[in-house]
């Protein structure tokens, strides 16, 4: 791949060798055209029938350019619905934010049934690099022509109004099909990480849920424990220039907390429900969406749905942290959770769980093979993040 020079027109910075020329510049309206899906809910889909999209799954399902697997079916009348045609490239007609909205995918299928809120584009570019062209360079373009606060729409005859840039098909057609070997990659990647997430489960479970070890209640294994709580935001005093780490549930994707975004005062602290938790302790949540777990490396405060667990004497930290993710406990988690406008496993209600903890020696050697299965996931996590960078960087190079 050789490096043109950035300052020739309509030339992107990467380019496969044996290419040259400028690329046409053009609005999506003039080599474009929009329709509109119609007619499939989600209460239409079923076991079988024909193959369709519904809007919202492409926020859900379809995360590459290319809609290589059709996820959905439904049994309604396909003739009285909007069919595509090979190529096509759909978007969402509305979305919960204007970035969210730009997400496009190509679907290289004739007859594949289209929902309502799905703008539909037709043309004779190659559909993958038009998708991924709307997905990187053309994203806040997108996002600037939406419209609306709570739910923001995108209109056809504004996008019809976004400027494209486009070699000759047989060079888009050589982009996309490069950008989907490093999608393939990242599937695969998944796949690995999915796989080893299902062994240490399995490991746990068989390692964890040993009978013969010591009877406790989940309150024996605690020196204190307890929810946090939410600052009022109509305070700035609470939050400005605050330095205490705040977390909140979407903070629990990692075995342990190593960075946050949010943060809160100590007169924030003292004005809420919110307490300081100390480093080593377990955080899970238990409000909302329960079942996350992690352990914090730095003293933190925590939202309400979110309890911090002071292990004691009898446990230890990560013993604890992977007791709580067996299928065992998760399964008394459900049992005492309590149903509503949000679901709640309360403390007093964990605090009854019974729980079979070893002596500390055996303890150790447990948590010494879950941590290595633990750190081997952790480095395919994180090549699975270089391969997303990687791909972000490409598209942002190979793209006008």
């Amino acid at each position: 791949m050789s490096k043109s020079n950035e300052t020739t027109p309509n030339v992107p910075t990467l380019r496969f060798p044996n290419y040259s020329g400028e690329w046409q510049v053009s609005s999506m309206g003039k080599v474009c055209t929009f329709r509109k899906g119609y007619g499939i809910s989600k209460e239409n889909l079923s076991s079988d029938g024909t193959p369709c999209i519904l809007y919202g799954e492409l926020y859900t399902t379809y995360k590459t350019a290319i809609a290589k697997r059709i996820k959905s079916k439904t049994s309604l009348d396909p003739t009285t619905l909007f069919h595509s045609k090979k190529n096509d490239v759909i978007i969402p007609c509305s979305g919960e934010t204007a970035e969210d909205i730009a997400t496009s995918v190509c679907i290289p299928y004739d007859d594949i049934l289209l929902g309502g809120d799905l703008t539909v584009i037709r043309s004779d570019l190659d559909g993958a690099f038009l998708s991924n062209q709307i997905n990187s360079v053309r994203k806040y373009d997108i996002a600037r022509i939406a419209q609306g606060k709570s739910i923001v729409h995108l209109q056809a005859d504004e996008l019809k109004k976004i400027f494209i840039a486009y070699p000759t098909i047989e060079e888009q057609q050589k982009i996309s099909g490069f950008i989907d070997k490093i999608d393939e990659r990242i599937e695969v990647q998944n796949k690995i990480i999915s796989k080893y997430e299902t062994l240490i489960k399995g490991i746990i479970d068989c390692l964890l849920n040993k009978k013969e070890d010591n009877y406790y209640t989940f309150k024996d294994l605690y020196l204190k424990a307890g929810e946090g709580g939410t600052p009022t935001t109509d305070n700035d005093s609470y939050y400005e220039n605050g330095t205490i780490p705040f977390i909140k549930i979407d903070d629990l994707s990692q075995k342990y907390i190593k960075r946050n975004s949010d943060y809160i005062t100590y007169l924030g602290l003292e004005k809420s429900a919110a307490w300081l938790i100390p480093s080593n302790s377990v955080i899970f949540s238990n409000g909302a969406t329960i079942g996350r777990i992690s352990i914090n490396t730095y003293p933190i405060a925590t939202k309400q749905g979110v309890l911090g667990i002071v292990p004691s004497p009898i446990v230890m930290t990560e013993y604890l942290y992977y007791y709580m993710k067996t299928t065992y406990f998760r399964g008394q988690v459900r049992r005492i959770t309590v149903k509503g406008t949000m679901d709640c496993a309360y403390l007093k209600d964990l605090n009854s769980i019974i729980c079979h903890i070893p002596e500390i020696n055996h303890q150790e050697k447990r948590i010494a093979l879950l941590t290595v299965l633990d750190e081997k996931i952790a480095c395919e996590r994180m090549l699975l993040q270089k391969l997303k960078e990687q791909k972000k960087y490409l598209l942002s190079k190979m793209f006008i």
